[in-house]
């Protein structure tokens, strides 16, 4: 199972990591003291669900911008608009047929905001899961800082 989620979208992962970890601790905050708990746990993870699926989203509009070049920003735009559009649509439904609570979905849909705070709690959870360590912070050279524009370099 690790080797499968070795060859998985690293960043990916660690996003949907983040976002069940925010799902367990508001879980059982909500639990602890609201009266109606089936309700909440419904809406925060139907909320929860539709933050993974977005990010999938999101995360598949980046791969095939990166690969039209030009055409690059009207695609994440469009990706942008599509997602957004689909969330109010649902918190649109959900509020007028009170199925659940609309606040909680989003909050629980807002995991994906909250996972790029917990990023680095969440990379450095899969490092050790997956035994591997971040490489090691590389100087520049003068040479290569100055092909990069920083540093004049002068010849004497």
């Amino acid at each position: 199972m690790i080797e499968a989620l070795k060859r998985r979208n690293r960043t990916l992962l660690e996003m949907h990591a983040g976002m069940l970890f925010f799902g367990a601790v508001c879980q059982a905050a909500g639990v602890l003291f609201l009266n109606n708990p089936a309700s909440y746990t419904v809406s925060l993870w139907f909320g929860i669900a539709f933050a993974i699926a977005g990010s999938i989203h999101m995360c598949r509009t980046l791969e095939r911008a990166l690969l039209r070049g030009g055409e690059a920003s009207g695609i994440v735009t469009r990706g942008y608009l599509f997602r957004y559009a689909v969330v109010a649509a649902v918190l649109i439904v959900i509020s007028m047929t009170e199925a659940m609570n609309p606040l909680v979905f989003f909050l629980g849909y807002m995991s994906m905001k909250v996972t790029a705070y917990l990023q680095p709690i969440t990379h450095k959870l899969c490092n050790r899961l997956f035994h591997e360590e971040d490489p090691a912070a590389e100087s520049l050279t003068e040479e290569a800082e100055a092909q990069e524009g920083e540093i004049p370099v002068q010849n004497i």
